[in-house]
């Protein structure tokens, strides 16, 4: 059983008792829990080509702008997800009929793609040169994953799990800058909701400069039951966040860590932001007291490297203390 046992620090969050605390501690450790069977390896991640349907050079008014890659029309659309084709999103005209996108809306809930209604002029406006009935959906620039593949890729290294968990960032290109850095420091995947976040586009593939390609990223309904689950198999789970008692300078990451980015604007919403076993901020010493998603997760994953390589065997549980001082 895992120790549930941590001490709690001034703030009143859920620091860790001491450097010695474990969550199946130990090099590799934290890849069980979603899967006992770690050895099978991950589906490698697979560019999705360019649709015969459509493959516009700018998508209107679609939040993302590129070169997009558009199914239109109910059986496109059908036959994608019944071949499990990766799609980020389907827009379901309001006045379509019910026969029509019943199908698509029960095979979409039954492989979790979001499906969201849309005006027809929307539609019209996503593949102007196709009968789109109604139904458009969004191909993903990539394969997505599941989380335990995310923890077997750590296992099969023999390395702790680092992960990144994006908490709604919906500007994809703070994604694909995220995606990039998670490569150079050897992130071993990203995880983000499926509603309320950038999904992998052609923006996030050309922003991330191919990272996209050897990160793999895992949509998740849920990011807080997420969390739990990636303390259950022996994850520990840093915020991000401004006012955070200790910084990340003096905090303990050299074990199994997930290190959670929030929101653009906002930050972590508070129910991930309790979610977390601690927190840690960067020091600001300017008159601008807050930093780029990308950046902030950029600074925190290096320093997760410098002390990892600094103790190379260490397989802990990452700490962060309520005086800001990380044990000794």
């Amino acid at each position: 059983m895992n120790n549930r046992n941590r001490g709690r620090g001034t703030d009143g969050g859920r620091f860790p008792s001491g450097k010695g605390a474990s969550r199946d501690g130990g090099q590799g450790g934290g890849a069980r829990g979603f899967r006992a069977e770690t050895g099978r390896k991950p589906k490698p991640p697979a560019r999705v080509r360019p649709n015969a349907e459509y493959a516009p050079e700018d998508a209107g008014d679609d939040p993302v702008q590129g070169e997009e890659q558009y199914l239109a029309g109910k059986h496109p659309v059908l036959e994608a997800l019944k071949a499990g084709r990766a799609l980020n999103k389907i827009w379901v005209s309001e006045q379509a009929q019910r026969s029509l996108v019943a199908p698509i809306l029960e095979e979409a809930k039954a492989r979790g793609v979001v499906v969201q209604t849309a005006d027809k002029r929307k539609l019209d406006q996503l593949v102007p040169d196709l009968p789109h009935q109604g139904i458009v959906a969004q191909a993903a620039a990539a394969a997505y994953y599941e989380v335990d593949d995310l923890l077997a890729r750590a296992a099969e290294r023999g390395e702790p799990p680092l992960l990144v968990l994006l908490d709604e960032v919906e500007d994809p290109h703070n994604l694909g800058s995220v995606l990039r850095t998670a490569d150079c420091t050897g992130v071993h995947g990203v995880i983000v909701p499926k509603r309320r976040s950038a999904s992998l586009t052609a923006v996030v593939a050309k922003t991330s400069a191919g990272a996209v390609e050897y990160v793999p990223v895992a949509r998740v309904a849920n990011l807080v039951q997420t969390i739990e689950k990636l303390k259950e198999a022996g994850v520990w789970v840093a915020g991000a966040a401004g006012e955070a008692p200790g910084d990340v300078y003096r905090a303990n990451l050299t074990g199994p860590l997930a290190v959670v980015i929030g929101n653009e604007g906002r930050g972590l919403s508070r129910l991930v932001r309790e979610s977390c076993d601690f927190l840690v901020s960067l020091p600001m010493f300017g008159r601008i007291n807050s930093l780029n998603a990308s950046v902030a997760a950029g600074v925190i994953l290096y320093e997760a490297v410098r002390q990892r390589r600094a103790v190379p065997a260490a397989g802990g549980a990452p700490t962060a203390s309520g005086d800001g001082h990380a044990p000794a």
